[in-house]
């Protein structure tokens, strides 16, 4: 036994000032836990240290019961439990869920062997008080009914009107017609150029035979440096006159070979070209500087984070940023392009505002794969696995952190992804003038976690704590950033099959526009009467219930 205590024979006069208390092992009882019962220890002893009080564990078991006694240290848990009511004289059981199980236990001090009479919930007659109490409740109860209709055809009500919402939607979306200057079939299957908008047109590039010379290429300045690489401002050369196009170049030292090699190779893959995806020009080993290289369009606004920590945006530019961002990834994501050609999905599995670029026309634009992942069919689960746990922490997804990713199924993969693009969202969204009053820019998560985040704090945040950025109540305000904060939480979903797709959002967030031109356009004479007669009906019926439902309480009581 873990407490101590010694038999009161021949015990010296300095003991006798401390708890006497009945002390015995485990033992069976024909104690049922009702009433008052008796502990039937035979043994009684004398706690030696002056915090110990008198406890008694009353358990049972499949068949049986049992009653232990003991002296135990108030101030320190016992069985993984601290007690509570140790300065009662008397010994009441309380359930306790202990490192043993469930077991009724009660401490008491101030009396001789107080727990040896074990008190088990006792049954006290009704007051009249109490049965005023109980007639009160019963009167109540109708209230409650009428509380709960209420709250119910309320929500029925607000379920029906966005379900009646969302079938005008998709019928209007059915209806609509393409817009002009929009892809068609053969245009979405060729290989696209950046558009006139861009700062480079890089024909200039694509025209040249990289296989038996480098390109004329002068690095001017240093725009970017991440984990693997740098990445330089620099001027590729006219071979026939003395102009220039600016582009990006991405240096890679020879340790980096794999990350250059697999940024490479799904940049070369023709189906992945798209205006929201950074344009490739090509990819050199230049074996003399002992570096790779890759060679892309160069955009001056610089990367997402930069813009939003040196601008606050409007909600014009929210909807384009945001829409652009989406229409990115789902591309991305895709397994056919648009005129129905098959195609390799791929994910990019380091989604983040430093690896999403600005273009001149604010819309965004993919860039730095050294992570992605091409979801080809004829990958394994074993390739799969293989992929290992790989991200910017901040960033990951909580069945990344926890290393719980569903490899049988390939979508699991683009979920991570979505939810790394819902905190991008929300980084928008916090510089947007739109949801008023705004504070510098933060990263997602913000304060909460250090700057360059582990796994480890991120496991405490997003899983323990099931955290997710703040969305206050004043973003809300404004019906189109509503639309999008609502858009922002399906995507961080904790369940990553909640999660909506990249094909959705985007949707969702093009079509936002012309539904709010169309409320705004709707006059407000046009829509009060109907609205008023709706809520009209429902109040009717509401009071219909209530006047039903006093009826029935009062024949009933």
């Amino acid at each position: 036994m873990m407490n101590s205590c010694v038999c009161t024979a021949g015990m010296p006069l300095v003991y006798q000032m401390r708890q006497l208390c009945k002390f015995c092992d485990l033992e069976l009882s024909s104690c049922s836990g009702t009433g008052t019962c008796l502990s039937n220890c035979s043994i009684t002893s004398i706690c030696v240290d002056p915090n110990e009080v008198c406890v008694a564990i009353w358990r049972k078991n499949e068949t049986d019961f049992s009653i232990e006694s003991l002296c135990h240290d108030w101030s320190m848990p016992l069985y993984g439990i601290m007690l509570d009511d140790y300065n009662s004289s008397t010994c009441v059981m309380k359930e306790k869920n202990t490192t043993s199980g469930m077991v009724h236990l009660c401490s008491c001090t101030g009396k001789e062997e107080c727990n040896d009479m074990l008190l088990f919930s006792p049954i006290v007659d009704p007051t009249p008080d109490d049965q005023l109490v109980s007639v009160i409740l019963v009167s109540l109860l109708p209230l409650l009914v009428m509380g709960i209709v209420i709250v119910g055809m309320f929500y029925w009500y607000r379920a029906y009107r966005q379900r009646i919402l969302n079938q005008e939607w998709e019928s209007s979306n059915k209806k609509r017609k393409p817009k002009a200057g929009g892809l068609d079939c053969s245009d979405a299957c060729a290989i696209m150029m950046d558009d006139d908008r861009s700062d480079s047109s890089s024909t200039h590039a694509n025209s040249l035979n990289h296989n038996t010379e480098p390109l004329p290429i002068e690095l001017d300045l240093l725009v970017g440096k991440g984990r693997f690489a740098q990445v330089y401002k620099a001027k590729l050369k006219q071979t026939t006159s003395d102009q220039f196009e600016t582009v990006a170049v991405k240096i890679f030292p020879y340790e980096e070979y794999a990350s250059w090699k697999n940024e490479k190779d799904i940049f070369s893959n023709t189906d992945l070209r798209h205006e929201n995806i950074l344009h490739f020009l090509t990819a050199e080993d230049r074996k003399v500087e002992k570096q790779y290289w890759i060679i892309t369009a160069f955009h001056s606004r610089g990367n997402l984070q930069e813009h939003l920590m040196h601008n606050v945006i409007s909600w014009q530019e929210l909807q384009v940023l945001g829409s652009s961002l989406a229409q990115g990834v789902a591309h991305l994501h895709s397994d056919r392009l648009p005129c129905g050609r098959p195609k390799v999905a791929i994910v990019h599995r380091d989604l983040k505002s430093s690896n999403i670029l600005v273009k001149n026309d604010l819309t965004c634009c993919l860039c730095d794969f050294g992570l992605g992942l091409c979801l080809d069919s004829s990958l394994s689960v074993d390739d799969l696995a293989n992929s290992g746990q790989v991200g910017t922490a901040r960033y990951m997804a909580p069945e990344v952190l926890e290393a719980r990713l569903n490899l049988e199924n390939i979508e699991s993969f683009k979920q991570t992804d979505i939810y790394s693009m819902a905190l991008v969202l929300w980084e928008m969204t916090s510089r947007c003038e739109a949801i008023g009053e705004m504070k510098e820019y933060e990263p997602a998560y913000g304060s909460k976690v250090r700057e360059h985040p582990c796994v480890e704090s991120m496991k405490d945040n997003v899983l323990r704590d099931r955290g997710r950025p703040e969305i206050p109540d004043i973003w809300l305000r404004h019906q189109g950033v509503a639309v999008i904060c609502a858009t922002i939480m399906e995507c961080w979903d904790h369940d990553p099959e909640a999660r909506l797709t990249a094909h959705c959002v985007a949707e969702r967030i093009c079509e936002l526009e012309d539904e709010l031109d169309k409320l705004s356009r709707c006059s407000y004479s046009e829509e009060k009467i109907p609205e008023e007669l709706k809520m009209q009906d429902l109040v009717s019926y509401i009071f219909f219930v209530i006047q039903h439902s006093y009826l029935f309480f009062f024949f009933f009581f």
